[in-house]
């Protein structure tokens, strides 16, 4: 059987497999099928990628073809799609997105009818019932699915997150929609509540999503903050469901940032279940001691924004969230939304009186080193002792006051290593002492 779903659902070269239409009208019929009643209705988002429309309709005929009502948002972000499913009282909801990658790339990742994420147990059952040979999908045109105009529901739920906007005005802030998704619900929606809104990448082409522009490109973004006196400036990516912040001097703020000022205010609010946030291995050891310091507990998680919501789940906690600015406010929605990461950070510096550069100063990050050394083959890292003293070496001289991470990549053969530490320098001379002893041994 093929492995079809990755961390963040399946995702590849659109007219490829697995994003090759016969592939994806077998996805769509086998999803259906997978659910546990008959008579499923089914919730379709896209981004703006050329490619998102004859996905959509391919996706749709194989969900009709197993017996599916089918409903499309059209061009919609992650996470309205996900609210809108578990709100609407859908079986099921797709979201046709690459989020940050190129136009080239596309991905379908599914939703449960609370608006959650699938777990691996459902995605595998989809991917048997792909492979599974004995059962067919009639032939026939995929014709376009009818839009429903939902969305303003969508504005309704995030709206509340900043319940009295009055209070920041006057506010002049810039947003970049990465010619995504955002571009159908942000601006609407900072300039309703009477922000000054200067809007950056928000003419999609189909080829031009995250295009030099977004979280993962904050360039113009904080050039135009700085030199234009905005209060801040946010970037979200392609669907929607990552944000990024800059101050008004410029400065780009991460997840790290993010999390650590809402943290402590929601911890104020009495809103921060479990005295606890949810992070991945990546984020800074700053954060860690930060929260310490605040007496709110850290727990970490492996890559990838659904074991930061598991986690959550399982804990019953509100916050987390990784450093690319995917944070997730479960008491909202329990997936990533750029725009309710967005409201929160705005709901911060309304409920503190303070600008968004001096509530980032609080958390002081440490310098981090990233180094990726390939490899012939992935073998476990303990059992070469050489290298296994190296570590033991470079993490006793750490001694609580920095982090070394060594993992292999999950799609390449990498060995990834991150340091971090108080010195710049020092931990440079360690991650080449790390690296060095990798290459002796696995390359």
């Amino acid at each position: 059987m093929t492995q079809l779903f990755g961390t963040d659902g399946i995702r590849g070269r659109a007219g490829t497999y697995p994003l090759d239409a016969e592939t994806v009208r077998r996805v769509g019929a086998a999803l259906i099928k997978a659910l546990p009643h008959r008579n499923a209705r089914l919730l379709i988002g896209r981004d703006t990628r050329e490619s998102g429309d004859w996905i959509e309709r391919e996706l749709a005929y194989g969900a009709r073809s197993a017996g599916a009502d089918v409903h499309s948002l059209g061009v919609a972000p992650t996470p309205a799609v996900a609210y809108l499913t578990g709100s609407l009282r859908f079986d099921a909801g797709v979201v046709i997105s690459a989020s940050h990658n190129p136009f080239e790339d596309n991905g379908i990742k599914v939703f449960s009818g609370s608006g959650q994420k699938h777990g691996e147990h459902f995605e595998e059952r989809i991917e048997e019932l792909v492979a599974d040979g004995s059962w067919h999908i009639p032939p026939g045109e995929a014709r376009v699915v009818e839009h429903h105009e939902h969305l303003w529901k969508y504005l309704d739920h995030a709206r509340a997150v900043l319940p009295d906007p009055g209070r920041l005005k006057p506010l002049r802030i810039a947003v970049d929609c990465a010619n995504g998704a955002m571009t159908v619900v942000a601006p609407a929606l900072f300039t309703g509540m009477g922000f000054e809104v200067t809007v950056l990448a928000a003419e999609p082409d189909g080829r031009n999503i995250n295009k030099g522009v977004g979280s993962t490109h904050p360039d113009l973004l904080a050039d135009t903050v700085r030199g234009h006196g905005y209060r801040l400036g946010v970037a979200f990516d392609g669907d929607g469901d990552r944000a990024i912040f800059v101050d008004a001097g410029g400065r780009v703020l991460d997840g790290d940032h993010i999390m650590f000022m809402c943290a402590k205010q929601m911890k104020a609010e009495g809103r921060l279940r479990g005295n606890a946030v949810v992070a991945t291995v990546m984020s800074n050891i700053g954060l860690e001691l930060g929260l310490k310091n605040e007496d709110i507990n850290l727990r970490r998680t492996a890559v990838g924004d659904k074991y930061v919501m598991e986690e959550m789940q399982k804990q019953h906690l509100s916050l987390g969230g990784e450093q690319s600015g995917h944070l997730i406010f479960s008491e909202y929605l329990f997936t990533g939304d750029g725009l309710i990461t967005a409201l929160s950070v705005l709901r911060t510096m309304a409920s503190t009186g303070r600008e968004l550069a001096d509530l980032a100063d609080d958390l002081k990050t440490y310098p981090q080193v990233l180094k990726n050394v390939r490899v012939r083959e992935k073998v476990d890292l303990k059992t070469i002792p050489q290298l296994a003293a190296v570590m033991k070496k470079v993490e006793d001289r750490l001694s609580g006051q920095g982090r070394l991470l060594v993992r292999y990549s999950g799609t390449e053969p990498l060995v990834r290593v991150m340091l971090e530490g108080q010195d710049r320098d020092e931990i440079e001379a360690m991650a080449t002492e790390i690296v060095e002893a990798l290459n002796a041994h696995l390359s």
